[in-house]
């Protein structure tokens, strides 16, 4: 956790040693209530001796005209007044001059001082809350830009529920956490090391007690911790299980309530639902020893305190007011102990949330940009090379791709084909550098892609997903989500190239139209249409469309691809598709089997000699629409 302060601002830290400052002085206010209370406990009792010594004195004489030893014979001489064995010079002289205006100002001062802790305290919360808060942004800011860099490599390692998890959750403990430090952690021990000085300077005996009521404390705190926080990092991974299950069901409702899969679904929750209230009961359970033994040491404590203190009173070793101060003393020793058992009910599991926090800050992000870009070739504008390119997962024992040839010139269509499996979606990803290749290289524009930076790559390609996705807002929002800069005539006519006017000059908005989160306010087609749209409106140098056009009907597939033959001549185009109607118009096909290019040409060209190109023609068109 302490890494994570690396990230406080220099005025964090301002505030951060402002509110020690203030820390000290609200327990110092707090020790000199103690020293207030035991005077005017002093005050009252000696007021109340003057009242009964006055009563025994002759007519006439003032109590400030009798001496030590005059006192003593007239006590003596009246038992029943007080008892003269208790009674000291000092205590004497202390009654002589006892008035109520000591109770008013020790009564004042105490009120004053009440105030200035109460102040402190106040002021502490309000730094407190603010050093925390933009602590959280920062960490929330840095979390989120991190992992908007995550190639896809990183975000399959963390998985995408744990992520949300650590952005939120972890981040949420941590705030918390730092929050009671600079409120309690700060103050807890000041004031126990403050009040056990003062405790010593009063009486052995009592400072003893103290000792053992502390030592036993200590002593169960560490017992209760050393069980409960290797639970809390089992916690926190339960937690991950619990979203990713609550995360797939959502996600996938239609699916599971189309296969009556309900029970399964619900079996698997359970289970992860079971497995975290586990273990919170069993910390709930420990911690929850801590409240009845705080009570059994604090009024044990209070017990041997009056005890020890009547015998010491007895002995006239002591005054009632120092025991009385020393109570407050203990009490307060003991509730510094109690923020302190709160901190290690809060600290263990925010210190496992920081270090997951940690992990995904210091991941080393496996796609990164150049130091130095170079610059694009001239005269290789649109041209897209893959030479011998190899690709491997992570961890994985096997290349997914091997040895992947190929140039796609200006303006030409390259289409990719083969069985479910093959890496046609993993090639696509390459190009857009969602993962760097392990062997060989790809350049576009005559330069390597591992030598621009992702965001010029990205800005030379339209990529339409697999899985059309769009984000909440409006229509238009959704087509400019990749061109901010685009007119409404470059929105309108994106929309008409996709085929994607027909349905938005329907809706009651047009192009103001509202779309939900993931676009589930419209069709699967129509949600494509929009992401085609979307890549079209970035006027890219390059097209990626990855199996995008299986949502489409026959007749929008062919209208939409006739579109862009016509408006998109000079655009290099690279299609993943499974319909063979979809890429028999292409000027290069090539087709993948486990990972390597088995057949490369024309559809005609591979009809004749690609026995699997063959074999996938012939299983969606008959030979008669072939012209076989």
């Amino acid at each position: 956790m302490l890494k994570l302060y690396k990230k406080f601002r220099p005025i964090d830290w301002v505030q951060t040693f402002l509110i020690i400052g203030l820390t000290i002085v609200q327990v110092w206010c707090t020790m000199l209530l103690v020293d207030y209370v035991q005077d005017i406990t002093k005050s009252i009792i000696y007021l109340n001796y003057q009242n009964q010594i006055s009563s025994i004195l002759p007519s006439g004489m003032n109590i400030g005209d009798i001496s030590f030893a005059q006192i003593l014979q007239m006590m003596t001489q009246n038992p029943g007044s007080m008892d003269s064995s208790k009674l000291t010079a000092e205590m004497w002289s202390a009654i002589q001059t006892a008035t109520t205006g000591d109770i008013w100002f020790n009564g004042g001062m105490m009120v004053l001082v009440a105030t200035g802790a109460a102040g402190c305290q106040f002021v502490i919360a309000i730094l407190a809350a603010y050093i925390s808060s933009n602590f959280a942004t920062t960490l929330r800011t840095e979390v989120n830009t991190k992992i908007s860099n995550f190639s896809l490599a990183e975000i399959n390692k963390f998985s995408t529920a744990s992520l949300v998890t650590r952005a939120t959750n972890d981040i949420q403990q941590v705030q918390m956490a730092n929050l009671l430090v600079m409120r309690m952690v700060f103050a807890a021990p000041v004031t126990a090391i403050w009040a056990i000085c003062k405790v010593q300077a009063s009486s052995w005996q009592l400072t003893i007690a103290a000792a053992v009521g502390i030592i036993f404390l200590v002593i169960c705190i560490i017992i209760l911790m050393t069980f409960v926080m290797p639970k809390f990092k089992i916690m926190q991974k339960f937690i991950d299980k619990v979203n990713a299950v609550t995360g797939e069901n959502l996600t996938g409702i239609r699916v599971v309530r189309a296969y009556n899969a309900e029970d399964y679904q619900e079996s698997k929750f359970e289970k992860a639902n079971k497995d975290l209230t586990k273990t919170q009961l069993f910390t709930g359970r420990m911690l929850g020893l801590m409240s009845p033994i705080m009570t059994l040491v604090m009024n044990g404590l209070t017990l041997a305190v009056y005890w020890i203190g009547a015998g010491l009173i007895a002995g006239n070793e002591i005054d009632y007011a120092t025991v009385q101060a020393f109570t407050m003393l203990c009490t307060q020793i003991v509730m510094a102990f109690l923020m302190l058992m709160m901190m290690f009910i809060l600290l263990p599991r925010a210190n496992v949330c920081a270090k997951r926090i940690q992990e995904v800050i210091d991941t080393e992000v496996s796609v990164k940009d150049p130091e130095v870009e170079k610059p694009l070739v001239k005269g290789e504008e649109g041209t897209i090379t893959f030479d011998h390119v190899s690709f491997a997962y992570p961890d994985a024992e096997a290349d997914i791709l091997q040895d992947i040839s190929f140039t796609a010139k200006k303006g030409q269509t390259i289409a990719f084909i083969g069985s479910t499996g093959s890496g046609k979606s993993t090639l696509i990803n390459l190009v857009t550098r969602f993962y760097d290749v392990t062997k060989g290289s790809i350049t576009i524009d005559g330069v390597d892609v591992r030598n621009m930076k992702q965001s010029t790559l990205r800005g030379l390609v339209g990529f339409v997903p697999q899985k059309g996705l769009l984000f909440s807002g409006t229509i238009k929002s959704n087509i400019k989500f990749g061109n901010s800069n685009a007119s409404d005539k470059d929105v309108e006519q994106a929309c008409k190239i996709a085929c994607a006017d027909e349905f938005i000059s329907k809706m009651e908005k047009g192009y103001d139209s509202p779309i939900t989160r993931g676009g589930t306010n419209v069709s699967g087609g129509q949600r494509q249409r929009l992401c085609i749209a979307r890549a079209i409106a970035t006027k890219p140098e390059f097209l990626v469309f990855d199996d995008s056009f299986s949502a489409l009907d026959f007749k929008t597939d062919k209208q939409v691809r006739e579109n862009l033959s016509k408006s998109q001549k000079d655009v290099t185009k690279l299609i993943v598709a499974q319909r063979i109607g979809t890429i028999m118009d292409a000027d290069t096909i090539i087709v993948l089997s486990e990972g390597k290019v088995v057949g490369k040409g024309t559809h005609k060209e591979l009809l004749q000699n690609c026995p699997i190109y063959r074999e996938i023609a012939l299983s969606q068109l008959s030979k008669e629409e072939l012209g076989l």
